[in-house]
């Protein structure tokens, strides 16, 4: 991967390659290949790789230390990795042959006439946004508090109004297309504002808002941008479990209705194993596991990192979990022969 980051292209368009196959051919949305990121003598991610498809919602769990957010900051552009490739692919059909391409000719994107393909570790984060199409969140909550709810959700759309506006003068005297576009611009945010509840507190100054209103107008802020990867880092922190049951909610309605693609870290475990598709573990900032949330459930390396759980604790609690279905197996099969009996 001759990238900024530097790295193997060969071992990460392999990754890739394996990612493809295991979305039965689609490419996946975002593909993290052999991601490192250090502070000084400090490895906050290890050599990290996992994927997210298109249509999903992926979960990124860990305990508080684990690189969560170093990884959402890696990839919205916040920090640069040392070493290590992001790959975030419009085209739902992008080969590991055009990734390397765009790799080795030291490129940051290519757009193509079914989507773009883009290396985000390459690109600034204000490209992310505007060109790559990836929106976040932050675990602390950033709006503009003197604004109004409204206006809150026009500011998140300031690239297409700018662009009406010819860079300020067709706005200064009123041009028949920046009207049209400002227009269009306030109507989405009302749309937003009534998907999540919010339109009744439309000229509401945003500070004033419950943490939870909050929290949802965050996520509508974002969702004003397009988004095809929608980043949200701990959005039901803080939230009843009824604002969390609403949360659900809106995250599945977002992926279906929206084509919206969803990567979130969380540590509400109940949000995490309802909504999500895929789950990815971290522990000291490499993965330890990864899979679907019953399979997250039930793998003893996951207890073991939430729980403490010693090395020789945790083998053993493998092979008890080997010896309860080798019962079960036996269970089931006497079952079966007994059952054959009767008849």
């Amino acid at each position: 991967m001759t990238s900024s980051a530097g790295g193997n292209p060969h071992r990460a368009t392999a990754h890739f390659a394996d990612a493809t196959r295991a979305a039965a051919g689609a490419t996946p949305l975002l593909a993290v290949e052999h991601l490192t990121m250090r502070f000084g003598g400090l490895t906050a991610i290890d050599d990290l790789s996992f994927f997210a498809n298109r249509g999903e919602i992926t979960a990124l769990i860990g305990p508080n230390g684990a690189g969560k957010t170093t990884v959402f900051n890696c990839i919205t552009g916040f920090y640069k990795p040392t070493s290590g490739r992001i790959a975030l692919a419009h085209a739902p059909h992008a080969s590991p042959a055009d990734l390397a391409r765009l790799t080795l000719g030291g490129q940051r994107w290519r757009d193509g006439k079914t989507g773009g393909l883009y290396l985000l570790e390459r690109m600034p984060d204000y490209e992310i946004a505007a060109k790559a199409r990836v929106a976040r969140t932050f675990q602390n909550i950033r709006l503009f508090t003197g604004m109004t709810v409204l206006e809150n959700l026009v500011v998140a759309q300031h690239n297409t109004l700018m662009r009406a506006s010819g860079w300020s003068i067709l706005g200064l005297i009123g041009a028949p297309a920046y009207r049209k576009a400002e227009r269009a611009a306030i109507e989405k945010a009302r749309y937003w504002l009534e998907q999540t509840n919010l339109l009744g507190r439309a000229d509401d100054p945003a500070g004033d808002l419950p943490y939870g209103d909050q929290r949802r107008l965050e996520i509508a802020r974002a969702m004003c941008t397009d988004p095809v990867l929608l980043c949200l880092d701990e959005p039901a922190a803080g939230l009843n479990p009824r604002e969390s049951a609403d949360l659900n909610t809106l995250l599945r309605r977002i992926r279906k209705d929206h084509a919206t693609s969803i990567l979130l870290i969380e540590h509400d475990m109940s949000v995490v194993m309802e909504i999500s598709d895929r789950v990815v573990v971290l522990e000291h900032g490499a993965k330890i596991s990864d899979g679907t949330p019953e399979f997250i459930r039930n793998d003893p390396a996951v207890v073991a990192a939430y729980l403490g759980v010693e090395e020789d604790e945790e083998a053993a609690a493998e092979a008890e979990i080997a010896d309860l279905s080798g019962a079960r197996g036996v269970d089931g099969a006497n079952g079966m022969q007994g059952n054959g009996g009767g008849r």
